[in-house]
């Protein structure tokens, strides 16, 4: 049986996305009643004894920001909805922020109250123009109503939200260019350390989580952290959003526990591959993830079984790619794709993405030359150890491993 869940997505396209009665009615709300009675260590225990880890693509654990941030005496403290969703591939954001942005609202809220801050800040991707509506309308009918504001509830507790629109930059999902975005600068990562748990948005402690980690919240509090270890597998428990596209018959968010194996989430949820073709491969974790090969559909789509294969889960995007593709004309997108987003403040990035991009824009045409292969997997090790942000570090993850699934350059005794 495929281990399918009904959690994250359980209001979408249930209730309407832009009613705070039918959001309250549905159980909305009763996760931040149910934390204000709490002490915020006790909130921070549950997300910590949950497990769960962060669904931007780090796969780095909530609990361990939360609690970090938490420690920090510092003020003020801010916490930060990272929903600059811009992975080709990925829409399960998206999915959430138009299907039920109140669900966000609450998880931000529940997060700013567990870790000591007042002020949020949500970070939506420019080309979402229906998801930012409905979020500005979502914290406008929660700030009307006092879900947001001050002494919420008649406790001391004091919370409101900023809603900032991207323009267009990958690289600004990249926490600390998100940073820079908001206080007006160029969209720029900063070196690390110190980190955004100490020194983030205007140099004081931040919470910065995606919107699949923060949509995960309100049921953890609900029902406790040993609950959620109890859904699928133990050392990466919770449900997951899958966004799949390409060659299936139906595309789209599907959620599931991470012991769904690629080949259940191809065949049984996204209904296979049409016209009677083949799967050739499967790009996982969007542009910046991982090739898998036909006969790796069998592994679990974990973030811990993937890597066992040398593979990566992570935005949970899942492109399947037909026996009709020309991947070299697949791989031509990607490396132009980071070649024009990345933003330039580190030579590694700057020079090696331009570089790759020209080498596979000539091998796509045919133009094979001696050490071609040599030369992009020394350009992709280089921009992965000396870049300073994931873009650089992961701007060469699908070629590379394309290059280690499939026989696409020929020997050099054959040139």
């Amino acid at each position: 049986m495929v281990p399918r869940t009904n959690i994250l997505g359980k209001r979408v396209g249930k209730i309407d996305p832009g009613s705070l009665p039918a959001y309250v009615a549905s159980g909305g709300f009763l996760a931040l009643r149910k934390a204000l009675t709490l002490q915020p260590e006790e909130i921070v225990h549950e997300i910590m004894a949950a497990h769960l880890i962060g669904r931007g693509g780090a796969a780095f654990s909530a609990g361990f920001k939360w609690a970090a941030v938490r420690r920090e005496t510092a003020r003020p403290k801010y916490v930060v909805c990272n929903a600059d969703e811009s992975e080709p591939g990925t829409f399960k954001d998206r999915y959430l922020l138009e299907g039920d942005p109140f669900r966000i609202v609450e998880a931000m809220a529940i997060s700013a109250y567990a870790v000591g801050a007042n002020r949020g800040f949500l970070y939506v991707r420019g080309e979402y123009p229906l998801a930012y509506k409905r979020l500005a309308h979502a914290v406008a009918e929660s700030r009307r109503a006092g879900y947001l504001g001050l002494n919420l509830w008649n406790t001391e507790f004091c919370f409101d939200i900023e809603i900032y629109r991207g323009a267009g930059a990958y690289v600004c999902g990249e926490e600390t260019a998100l940073f820079e975005s908001i206080e007006g600068r160029r969209g720029q990562p900063r070196l690390k350390p110190p980190f955004p748990t100490t020194n983030g948005l205007f140099g004081q402690p931040t919470l910065i989580n995606n919107v699949e980690t923060l949509a995960n919240v309100p049921d953890i509090v609900l029902n406790g952290g040993q609950w959620y270890r109890t859904l699928g597998p133990l050392t990466n428990p919770g449900p997951k959003l899958y966004a799949v596209s390409g060659h299936v018959r139906k595309p789209g968010v599907y959620e599931a526990t991470m012991d769904l194996t690629l080949q259940e989430l191809i065949y049984e949820l996204a209904g296979g591959i049409p016209g009677g073709r083949r799967v050739q491969a499967v790009l996982v974790g969007g542009a910046a993830g991982t090739f898998l090969r036909p006969d790796q559909l069998d592994v679990a789509l974990g973030f811990d079984t993937l890597r066992t294969i040398g593979a990566t889960l992570g935005s949970g995007a899942v492109m399947v790619l037909d026996d009709s593709v020309d991947l070299w004309n697949v791989l031509r997108r990607v490396t132009r794709f980071f070649q024009h987003e990345s933003c330039g403040k580190c030579f590694p990035c700057q020079l090696g993405t331009q570089r790759q991009a020209e080498i596979v824009t000539r091998l796509a045409a045919g133009n094979v030359h001696p050490g071609d292969g040599a030369a992009l997997t020394d350009i992709g090790l280089t921009m992965r150890d000396a870049s300073i942000c994931g873009l650089g570090q992961m701007a060469s993850s699908a070629l590379l491993s394309a290059f280690s699934q499939f026989s696409l350059l020929p020997r050099e005794d054959e040139l």
